[in-house]
């Protein structure tokens, strides 16, 4: 062994950090060297690793190595073909971990439906994986042709991330269900930058961060001081700087308890019933009148309410038609005020002639026990409330009842009686960016009502919620949402909750109504095509950061 002379003991530090370059690299070899089952395991295992980042989680640091591997596996990759089966199995991995909640509408009748979990659950999973395995092809087809590499590899794979993330929200009527960028929504000061860039620009920050400690894999070279000032960039003062921004954005913005709709008062009810007991034959009375005494309560604080709101299908009678329900739902609305309640929907065509037609609807109710306005849902969910194709598959739809549900006009802004115009989002309609309100006529707020009993007690319930929010931010709009089992909850303009109902409880909230902000933000005035630009300045980017030995 040599001496450790004052030269080589000058040199230690460095040796040492070579040292853990030298490691990584070779960690970086392994990776890209693997095939067969091992490779399609650990990019299995990788896409799991990263959904422990989403809602209800929250792991972010796992988001690095889950995508560090995927980076070094597709450097690996000696043709598209295999890009596309890597990105396959990130994707399958991901999608199995953060939907696997999908199975829990299936267990509400297993008698009818249990025998379809594994078609749900892995069928979901395997489908949502195209969009990822469409990514990795498209990687390796551009590194191996030498079009990305370096860097700008990273921030290319960030662009197609947000890009399929982006088609993901509207291809076969779209499934934009958790985002990347909801991996922030701990964090009101991170989800400002939704009001900029919607919830697909934190999607691709939070790639460009995640990914871009791959670089320090790539061996010692002549660049290696840039990889590292790009990967204190990237990982560590993007964020920052993100989360500096939000904090000031939210110091500017107005005290919660000041900015407010003078002259009303909300209260929302949450029930609590179980999804099994909801529409049997000898509760749907019972379970009307649980709402209407919950309505009724005196106010908790403050003035009494102006408006009662209830969650979807909260009423499982056709209030329409059924003047009797109608009468006694009535009985909670307020003086001079409305009750706002999900509700199923009926019509049979002129004449007499052709099928009976149903909607998922929203009515608004005055204290005479007319119907005031109603809203049909517009977007409904495939398997749920239709089946595609019906002629061919041989399945009928879960949520109870004969027939598919008819979709409604499409979305628009109501204007109801001692409310300022708002836009109704029912369950499923809230996870769509860009689509959450009528933009040639601006709303003043947003009424989510929902049903999540479908979705269970654990991941379903807090990932709607952390969705649903995010559009708050994006369209500068209070959000109001009633959930019948959870989790219910007042959202002001800027993501702040302030005011919720756990999953599983009994309760109400009697709460004011936030204003909106009086300018809306960019992503409100500009909608999906802020993904233009957004993507535009990505591609410079990448042509900008191109170096192969980087």
């Amino acid at each position: 062994m040599l001496p450790l002379t004052s030269e080589t003991r000058s040199s230690a530090p460095a040796a040492g950090s070579a040292g853990s370059i030298g490691r990584l690299a070779g960690w970086r070899r392994r990776a890209s060297t693997l095939a067969g089952w091992r490779r399609a395991l650990f990019a299995a295992f990788l896409g799991g690793l990263a959904a422990t980042a989403l809602p209800p989680w929250h792991v972010l640091p796992l988001l690095i190595p889950a995508f560090v591997g995927l980076v070094w596996l597709l450097d690996g990759a000696r043709t598209t073909r295999t890009g596309l089966f890597i990105g396959w199995c990130f994707g399958a991995g991901h999608f199995l971990v953060g939907t696997h909640w999908i199975v829990e509408p299936l267990l509400i009748d297993p008698a009818r439906h249990a025998w379809l979990i594994p078609f749900a659950l892995f069928g979901l999973s395997a489908g949502l994986a195209i969009f990822t395995a469409l990514i990795g092809a498209a990687f390796v087809f551009l590194h191996r042709r030498a079009i990305i590499a370096g860097p700008g590899r990273i921030i290319a794979l960030a662009t197609l991330w947000t890009l399929f993330e982006w088609v993901r929200s509207w291809i076969f009527t779209g499934f934009p269900w958790n985002l990347l960028g909801y991996v922030w929504s701990p964090s009101p000061a991170m989800l400002q930058t939704a009001s900029v860039a919607g919830v697909y620009g934190l999607s691709l920050v939070t790639v460009v961060a995640a990914a871009m400690p791959a670089l320090l894999g790539e061996g010692a070279g002549n660049r290696r001081t840039l990889r590292y000032a790009l990967v204190i960039a990237a990982t560590l003062l993007l964020p920052a700087g993100l989360f500096a921004y939000g904090s000031a954005r939210l110091a500017a913005a107005p005290p919660a308890d000041t900015a407010i709709v003078p002259d009303v008062r909300l209260r929302i009810v949450q029930a609590n019933i179980p999804q099994r007991l909801k529409w049997q034959a000898d509760r749907r009375v019972a379970n009307l009148q649980q709402h209407v005494a919950m309505s009724r309560q005196p106010a908790t604080a403050g003035a009494p309410p102006t408006h009662v709101i209830w969650p979807e299908t909260a009423v499982p009678f056709f209030l329409g038609e059924d003047a009797a329900a109608r009468q006694a739902a009535a009985q909670a609305v307020p003086a001079g005020g409305l009750l706002i309640t999900g509700a199923p929907r009926s019509e049979t065509a002129s004449a007499g002639a052709g099928p009976r037609r149903f909607w998922n609807s929203v009515h608004a109710i005055d204290g005479s026990a007319a119907v005031e306005a109603t809203y049909d849902k517009s977007h409904l969910v495939p398997f749920g409330e239709y089946i595609p194709a019906r002629g061919i598959l041989p399945i009928d739809k879960i949520v109870p009842g004969q027939g598919d549900f008819t979709p409604g006009s499409g979305r628009r802004s109501l204007r109801l009686t001692g409310l300022p115009p708002v836009s109704v989002l029912v369950c499923y309609e809230a996870i769509f960016p860009g689509a959450a309100v009528d933009r040639a006529d601006r709303p003043a707020w947003i009424l989510n009502l929902t049903n999540d009993a479908w979705f269970g007690k654990l991941a379903g319930p807090r990932q709607h919620l952390a969705i649903s929010r995010m559009r708050a931010v994006e369209e500068g709009l209070p959000l109001i949402r009633a959930a019948n089992t959870g989790i219910s909850a007042v959202v002001d303009p800027y993501g702040r909750i302030l005011a919720r109902l756990a999953i599983g409880e009994t309760g109400i909230i009697d709460a004011d109504l936030p204003m909106a902000i009086e300018k809306p933000p960019l992503f409100a005035r500009l909608g999906a095509g802020t993904l233009i630009w957004l993507l535009a300045l990505s591609v410079v980017l990448t042509g900008l950061f191109y170096r192969r030995d980087a």
